[in-house]
């Protein structure tokens, strides 16, 4: 992990809400993909917070061997209502190569209601101002991002305008070349209604059911994120989104 002197913490867009990310200074390359994920960490996802954890290794350790790592900047959150803000950073904005998944992912510790307009906000302002200190420092930038979650919104303080409106930014073109966001439903069938139209009122692109947890689901799951992540960095410079990103798991 980089030295808290090497990051920086920013409020979202003038709220209680912050972020953390490597300062400009210290970035190489002139175009990165900002890569959000957003883990449920609420009393209902317990029996399957060990196999979550597992999967946000797989992910990392399968985006840190993609030639497009160096390009690459991703924040990991958790949310339950546990938290302040219903948000806390496992780690904000940083290269792969500066994390260590094994020992940089401790165990989920689960319990509480479910902040989902909190971990979309978090999410998608955190990318909307990270990405405009970019782009104006002369960075070519796009981003992804992942909610997984098994249930319905119970909990927010940030309201649904609140995500609508950073939605907005993300896809206006105005601040970043393209914006994918995906909310993702694990355990969720009964929910999956529910679910659909929080995607559709937040102005998230897609929902991705992915069925009840299993390790072969939450492998595939795996797979899917980190081939989504790579499509979309290869994606970065033709004015548009990946168009590979596969619609179901």
């Amino acid at each position: 992990m980089p030295k808290l002197a090497d990051m920086d913490t920013t409020n979202i867009g003038g709220s209680n809400f912050t972020f953390s990310s490597t300062k400009i200074n210290h970035l190489g390359a002139t175009e990165y993909s900002l890569v959000t994920i957003a883990v449920d960490v609420t009393g209902s996802v317990e029996d399957f917070a060990d196999s979550l954890r597992q999967m946000l290794i797989t992910v990392v350790k399968a985006c840190k061997k993609s030639p497009r790592a160096e390009n690459m900047l991703i924040r990991v959150i958790k949310f339950s209502s546990s938290f302040p803000n219903g948000v806390e950073e496992l780690h904000g904005f940083q290269l792969f190569k500066d994390i260590d998944p094994d020992k940089d992912y401790p165990a989920l510790h689960c319990g509480g209601m479910t902040p989902l307009c909190d971990a979309c906000f978090s999410s998608f302002g955190a990318m909307n101002d990270y990405g405009k200190k970019l782009v104006d420092s002369d960075y070519l930038v796009n981003a992804i991002m992942f909610v997984i979650t098994d249930g319905e919104e119970n909990a927010s303080s940030a309201s649904m305008k609140m995500v609508q409106d950073e939605a907005k930014k993300g896809v206006s073109g105005e601040i970043l070349e393209s914006t994918t966001s995906v909310l993702v439903g694990i355990n969720a069938t009964k929910s999956s209604g529910s679910l659909n139209a929080f995607k559709d009122a937040a102005g998230i692109t897609q929902y991705v059911d992915a069925g009840d947890v299993t390790e072969g689901r939450l492998a595939k799951l795996a797979g899917y994120i980190s081939q989504s992540v790579s499509s979309t960095s290869q994606a970065l410079g033709t004015g548009g989104p990946s168009q590979n990103i596969q619609a179901t798991i």
